[in-house]
């Protein structure tokens, strides 16, 4: 299959992914939208102006990025996970792997149609804050940086559970039981440095801190970790991923009947 070939395949599955979130916005885009509202109004107005300040900001300042990270992971992951394992189920996954297509750019298609869900619901997101907020970006660069690279980072994750899911209660295993805990310990809602030992260093271990805290640092101008080493574990966690997910698509594994 030569590159123009490629590229078209790639298009096809681009456009697809994205009229799917747009068909469903109901279900893809509003409910963040909702859900982080609420979190605006509880934890950003009413306990945050009782907590002061974190970091030199406000409350509720603080919380922002974290609270749009948190949007972006669970939409770039739960998109492609979905998506992914409906082909399996409708069984038309088995027709793109017997095509001439290339398994990067099955793979590069649903990724980048999650990213586009991650991004879309971030920006919904940083919106809706303006109303409770008056944040400004720091530092651009980092800001979409980070936002990009997160989306791809949990993208690949979603692959990997999609491929390895058997029934549709395998793809809400993941996000239930490991994605949302680590999550909310990642730092959304405070600076790392308020815990105490071995809660400080287990902390550390979390690789979603140093996705909010990068994030944060592109917002506000403060982070807990520095901000080559969490460029470092997005890009590392990107390209492992990125190689186990091209290596199971090139095995078949949970996909050839």
């Amino acid at each position: 299959m030569n590159a123009q070939a490629s590229f078209v395949a790639l298009g096809t599955i681009v456009r697809r992914e994205i009229a799917r979130i747009l068909r469903i916005w109901g279900q893809t885009l509003l409910p963040p939208a909702i859900t982080m509202a609420l979190y605006f109004v509880i934890f950003g107005n009413l306990i945050g102006s009782r907590i002061g300040e974190m970091g030199g900001h406000r409350y509720i300042d603080y919380i922002v990025p974290g609270l749009i990270m948190m949007s972006v992971i669970q939409n770039a992951y739960g998109n492609i996970s979905s998506s992914f394992f409906g082909a399996k189920f409708g069984r038309y996954v088995e027709e793109m792997l017997v095509s001439p297509m290339p398994n990067w750019v099955i793979l590069t298609g649903y990724v980048t149609g999650a990213v586009a869900r991650g991004l879309m619901v971030g920006a919904i997101v940083l919106a809706v804050s303006l109303f409770f907020t008056d944040i400004k970006i720091y530092h651009p660069l980092v800001t979409l940086s980070t936002f990009v690279l997160t989306a791809v980072v949990f993208a690949l994750a979603g692959f990997v559970n999609a491929v390895y899911a058997r029934k549709f209660d395998d793809i809400a295993i993941v996000p239930t039981f490991i994605l949302t805990p680590l999550t909310y310990l990642g730092g959304v809602f405070y600076s790392v440095d308020l815990l105490p030992q071995p809660w400080h260093a287990l902390t550390m271990a979390n690789p979603i801190l140093y996705m909010v805290n990068a994030f944060r640092y592109g917002l506000l101008g403060v982070s807990d970790v520095n901000l080559a080493v969490a460029y470092g574990v997005m890009l590392l966690a990107a390209a492992i991923l990125a190689a186990f997910g091209m290596s199971l698509l090139r095995r078949g594994v949970g996909l050839r009947a």
